[in-house]
């Protein structure tokens, strides 16, 4: 086995060479298909180290039945000295066990790699954008931007993990209505700021108390100069100094929980740049937008509906249930026309895109598929799109629901959560769970000092090691390779555990699941709080064992990997390992 490769692959590499052997015999066809071969955990240990579908998936293109191939799949697999046993299994799979120096290599690997370990080049250095947050810039980061800005984040990392160049993209949302809206909101603060009594704030405006700085900021930069002006003076100055103020707002609260993004790319440049225009060209060359008359809306009468032309995108092509319009009937671009030229952007600079959105963005999925399905088929490329949805999550204390924040004037925000516990528990909590499932996250519950909470279970294996370690270094004791051979059964088993990280990246990246890191976590974190346990009951089975310095050393080298491997999943979800709790 190569220093950087792990058993699992090892293993599919013996299983490739004995069936180009069962080529070379006739056995199987010359270049037989493989690609549905795998190596994976029988899902009952009890059966074995190792499975094979190998036969099952064979057997049609040998022209005989799986038994019988797994026979001779067998035969060959027993050759080798790793393998202590290789059995059919019901109608064709094969289990294998390992001879103990296969998972003791492994535990060498893990230490060798490092930080390294369950890196993958599975990637390939393709390039993928991820697009996530991309809230209005209107207001702080709150609740309903968290769970989408750490699904996103640990997703961009989790890629990376897997040997793929991310790009990690905010799109600011800074054209249309809402911006006006806030450029009038924040000059409200700044006539308050020079002094002006404004009262209750109008009702369409924002009313937080977060832009009172704001609105302090444009009486600092622009004095008295546009306390009465007329509206056409001063909004577009204001739009911008907003946006941009808000913005810095944005990153700080993103920065409370580790987030920084490669790029953000605004939507009013896109349309300043006529890129909407650009597509619009581009898809109705390509007979993909057409002037046409939407349907008659559902519920509504001849008297308050007109049939109005307008540019139509012919999402019907690629799926969705009806013609998308790309511009308003006053000439201004849909939020759909402006998303669809923005996509084409990203897709001219990525192989793949991943977008991140709230579930109530659910109904506008179709359409925007289409959209990249239709720019990247007309460019004669293929470009993989993705959007993940991910569900709101419900805010309580001790189970009842959360007051709202005084800061925001409606809603908590990051700042909130992450001021009172702590960026790691709230970015491993948001992963607890499938995003596209709904969340309670209470305030209560995910401080607690239980096994029933995720992220102290995870965090206490590692913060307990680092305690036996500590403990062993004063007794004059260390980690140390040179004994691994007496290592036992019970030992083997929590290997056995850590040896399934790297294909646990590797199966979550192709999903496009960081959440399946944290469940990887919790369960190696309770089989080494088991492990541990065992020397509660037999004195021999602990971690520093009073008669032989030889195995504590070997069972503290073997800590120290557990230890090594938490740290590296929890890298990938953007939490810090604990020394001590």
């Amino acid at each position: 086995m190569s220093e950087n490769q792990t058993i699992y692959a090892a293993f599919a590499e013996k299983l490739d060479a004995v069936l180009s052997a069962l080529e070379m015999e006739g056995t199987l066809p010359p270049e037989t298909n493989r690609a549905n071969v795998s190596v994976e955990p029988p899902r009952d240990p009890s059966h074995g180290d190792l499975a094979t579908n190998a036969a099952m998936v064979l057997a049609k293109q040998a022209k005989s039945n799986p038994r019988a191939l797994a026979e001779q799949i067998v035969e060959h697999l027993q050759r080798d000295p790793a393998i202590t046993s290789a059995e059919i299994a019901g109608p064709g799979f094969i289990n294998l066990r390992l001879a103990p120096h296969s998972w003791i290599e492994e535990l060498s690997a893990i230490a060798a790699r490092g930080d390294d370990y369950g890196k993958s080049a599975m990637g390939a250095g393709t390039t993928v954008n991820i697009e996530y947050v991309s809230a209005n810039p209107t207001g702080p980061m709150h609740m309903g931007h968290c769970r989408g800005a750490v699904v996103g984040d640990a997703l961009a990392s989790l890629l990376e993990h897997a040997g793929h160049k991310v790009t990690r993209e905010y799109y600011v949302n800074d054209a249309g209505g809402q911006v006006d809206t806030l450029a009038r909101s924040v000059h409200l603060r700044y006539r308050e700021a020079l002094g002006e009594d404004i009262g209750e704030i109008p009702e369409g405006m924002y009313p937080g108390d977060y832009l009172v700085p704001v609105g302090k900021a444009a009486a600092d930069e622009f004095g008295d100069r546009y306390v009465s002006e007329p509206e056409a003076e001063w909004l577009p100055l204001f739009r911008a100094f907003a946006v941009e103020r808000m913005m810095e707002v944005i990153k700080s609260d993103l920065a409370t929980l580790g987030i920084q993004h490669d790029l953000f790319s605004s939507e009013a440049a896109l349309q300043a740049a006529k890129k909407p225009e650009a597509a619009e060209a581009w898809l109705r060359e390509h007979d993909l937008v057409y002037d046409g008359v939407l349907e008659q809306p559902k519920g509504k009468t001849i008297e308050d509906w007109e049939p109005v032309e307008l540019p139509l995108f012919r999402s019907t092509k690629f799926g969705d249930d009806q013609d998308r319009p790309i511009k308003k009937s006053d000439g201004k671009w849909t939020y759909f026309g402006a998303d669809l030229a923005y996509h084409m952007q990203k897709a001219e600079k990525a192989d793949a895109l991943i977008d991140i959105w709230g579930a109530d963005h659910a109904g506008t999925v179709k359409r925007i598929k289409a959209a990249v399905a239709a720019l990247s088929e007309g460019q004669g490329t293929s470009i993989p799109f993705d959007v993940k949805l991910v569900q709101m999550v419900q805010l309580l204390r001790g189970g009842e629901p959360v007051k709202m924040s005084k800061r925001s004037g409606n809603f908590v925000t990051i700042a909130d959560m992450v001021d009172e516990v702590g960026k790691d528990v709230v970015r491993f909590t948001m992963l607890t769970r499938k995003p596209e499932a709904q969340m309670d996250f209470d305030f209560a519950k995910v401080i607690e000092a239980s096994k029933d909470n995720p992220v102290f279970y995870v965090q206490y294996a590692h913060a307990r090691i680092r305690s036996i370690l500590r403990k062993a270094a004063a007794e004059d004791l260390a980690p140390s390779d040179a004994n691994l051979d007496l290592l036992a059964e019970d030992d083997l088993t929590l290997i056995k555990q850590a040896a399934q990280f790297p294909r646990e990246v590797e199966a979550a990246a192709r999903a496009r699941e960081p959440h399946r890191i944290a469940f990887y976590l919790y369960d190696l974190a309770a089989a080494f709080h088991a492990f541990w346990n065992l020397g509660n009951d037999d004195a021999a089975k602990r971690i520093i064992v009073a008669q032989s310095a030889e195995l504590s050393e070997a069972r503290l080298f073997l800590a120290e990997q557990i230890g090594q491997v938490i740290r590296n999943g929890l890298a990938i979800l953007g939490v810090e390992a604990v020394e001590e709790l």
